[in-house]
């Protein structure tokens, strides 16, 4: 009797309650500070090679090649974690990265500068030694939930407090580096990374929770993905690379818009009112009905989106500009949130931080994207031009979920006809 009005009790509390007896409340603040220096390392770069060598073109190069780094270390250090596990995976690339970090932030301005190629090869590297925080954190969400009564609703609890402390990181990151740069020294944020890095990230790869991630060290059985997986991953990684250029574009857009009012300063404050509104949809996710199919999610998400986007058009001036970015950030935590949880369902389990890392990966490519293509037409067409690709992107997010909700449909239909994948 006991037992049953405990369960009952449980079934009703919030979904988020459960998480910190799951994990541990030192987990929070470690997960969330140990990703900072991703989000700092680009702007960082970028801030610091504008400084030293007066030109805008060498700082978006920089900051480009982490990008590029990321993209190609990020799905590396994923599959190396699936085979050996994440601490002995995290731990040295913690410490190789925070070199990296260092010898760019001296060679880049803070010492002697040295030749563009140097700094571009350093760049690249350092973006491909980041340790991957975000995407591991979900894989132990999965893996601590998978075996639980209530693991569905505990899981899509912790992947939508992921999906609000990435956006918090994409806001404060930047906004971090901008303080310490224009306030002490534009070394100073590359530095700070470097530190977080090299002492966080190894207390990351420490924590207990690391063990409920089984590494296929011992396996020598070579994982073969099926069409279903690999159509599916691609899907996903194609509604991420949408969601990254939308949130280059609709930065630079809002960058481009606040210059034109005279004060570029409040653009990276204006657009914090994306990451609010997102965070608050992220969060409440974990309350959508259980039987709303995830594709289905994606999909009325990304509708929204789409004349969301377009909304940003219309603003001349302060206030309305506030509220289309308000609006537009709505649905942007929800499709973070269902992509993710898509990319857990469908990733084989021994490929699981691969799958994770390259989502998190194509968000890395799409910002790169978005970045240099709104910043062209923010150049020749002001901000409407970098508003234009933030609404081409919310187009490719609607695409990509259509085909997303089409493959599962397909594939739910197999399964009741009795020989396809379970879904």
């Amino acid at each position: 009797m006991i037992n049953t009005v405990s369960r009952k009790r449980a079934a009703k509390a919030s979904p988020y309650a459960v998480l910190p007896p799951l994990v541990g409340w030192a987990f929070f603040p470690l997960g969330f500070f140990a990703r900072l220096p991703l989000a700092m390392l680009t702007i960082g770069s970028m801030t610091l090679l504008i400084d030293s060598t007066g030109s805008y073109a060498a700082g978006g190069l920089a900051a480009a090649m982490v990008g590029v780094g990321s993209a190609v270390g990020g799905p590396t250090i994923g599959y190396l974690t699936d085979r050996l596990g994440q601490r002995r995976v995290l731990i040295p690339v913690a410490v190789l990265q925070s070199i990296l970090i260092t010898a760019l932030l001296w060679f880049g301005g803070a010492g002697p500068l040295a030749p563009l190629g140097t700094i571009v090869l350093l760049a690249i590297l350092a973006g491909a030694t980041g340790p991957q925080v975000g995407p591991l954190a979900r894989v132990r969400w999965m893996a601590l939930t998978r075996k639980r009564e209530n693991g569905g609703k505990e899981l899509s609890a912790a992947l939508s407090y992921e999906s609000m402390v990435d956006e918090l990181g994409f806001v404060l990151g930047p906004a971090a580096v901008g303080l310490f740069a224009s306030l002490l020294a534009p070394w100073l944020p590359l530095a700070i990374a470097a530190v977080l890095t090299v002492v966080l990230v190894p207390l990351f790869a420490l924590h207990p929770t690391e063990k409920a991630v089984v590494p296929a060290v011992k396996s020598a059985v070579k994982i073969k993905l099926t069409r279903y997986q690999a159509t599916g991953i691609s899907f996903a990684v194609t509604g991420m690379i949408g969601m990254g250029t939308f949130f280059g574009s609709s930065a630079a857009g809002t960058l481009a818009f606040a210059g034109e009012l005279g004060n570029a300063n409040i653009g990276g404050l204006l657009y914090a009112a994306v990451g609010l509104t997102s965070s608050i949809a992220a969060l409440s996710v974990a309350f959508w009905p259980s039987g709303w199919p995830q594709s289905s999610r994606w999909l009325a998400a990304a509708i929204f989106m789409v004349p969301a986007a377009l909304a940003l058009q219309l603003p001349g001036t302060l206030l309305p500009m506030i509220i289309a970015l308000l609006l537009v950030g709505l649905p942007v935590g929800p499709i973070l949130v269902t992509i993710f949880t898509l990319g857990g369902e469908i990733a084989p389990p021994a490929r699981l931080s691969t799958v994770m890392t390259l989502l998190s990966s194509g968000i890395v490519v799409g910002t790169a994207i978005g970045n240099s293509l709104a910043g062209l037409l923010a150049d020749s067409h002001g901000y409407s031009g970098a508003y234009a690709v933030a609404a081409g992107a919310a187009g490719l997010l609607l695409v990509s979920g259509i085909a997303m909700a089409v493959l599962r449909l397909r594939a739910r239909r197999k399964m009741l006809e009795g020989h396809g994948p379970r879904v």
